[in-house]
């Protein structure tokens, strides 16, 4: 019955800490394009792929007492933090949920900054189109983040080796 839930707490499980809300989103989507059977839909927005669906079930897995979100005040903005509770683990023991082997492919986005996670994505997110044509776009759709041609050199490995490992 709360299968996507279970997928999430799972997550959370296996990362032991996200930092951001945003790097949350990214990896989720990154873990999606790896062909992990999250559910939730996303679209392009400002910031590249994003789920709706996503916020409002982390939203209620905070709410059930799964997860916890702690809010942290920065310099000029807040950031928010998501750690899977003894109450979660205990859900996710108790749900028959299986995923692929997530926890290197967890490991290797999380020491990634979320503009890069955000790079990553966006190219996935146009990943039926020709690495040029990914490249075109990215300058088009991102051009205020000034994306360098290393940068998407680096994000294309960043993927084949993400791929790698989910393979």
């Amino acid at each position: 019955m709360l299968e996507n839930h279970a997928k999430l707490v799972k997550f959370f499980s296996s990362s032991d800490e996200i930092i951001g809300r945003k790097k949350l989103q990214k990896m989720i989507y990154i873990l999606k394009k790896c062909d992990v059977p999250y559910e939730e839909k996303f679209e392009f927005h400002f910031y590249g792929p994003y789920s709706e669906e996503l916020t409002l079930r982390i939203e209620e897995l905070c709410n059930l007492g799964f997860i916890t979100e702690q809010k942290e005040k920065k310099s000029n903005y807040y950031q928010y933090r998501y750690q899977v509770t003894e109450q979660g683990e205990q859900f996710l023991n108790q749900s028959n949920v299986t995923l692929p082997p997530i926890d290197n492919l967890i490991e290797k986005m999380k020491v990634q900054s979320s503009r890069f996670l955000e790079l990553v994505s966006t190219m996935l997110y146009f990943d039926h189109l020709s690495k040029q044509e990914v490249a075109e776009k990215v300058q088009v759709v991102k051009k205020k983040s000034n994306y360098t041609e290393k940068d998407i050199n680096e994000a294309w490995q960043f993927i084949d080796e993400l791929n790698a490992i989910a393979k």
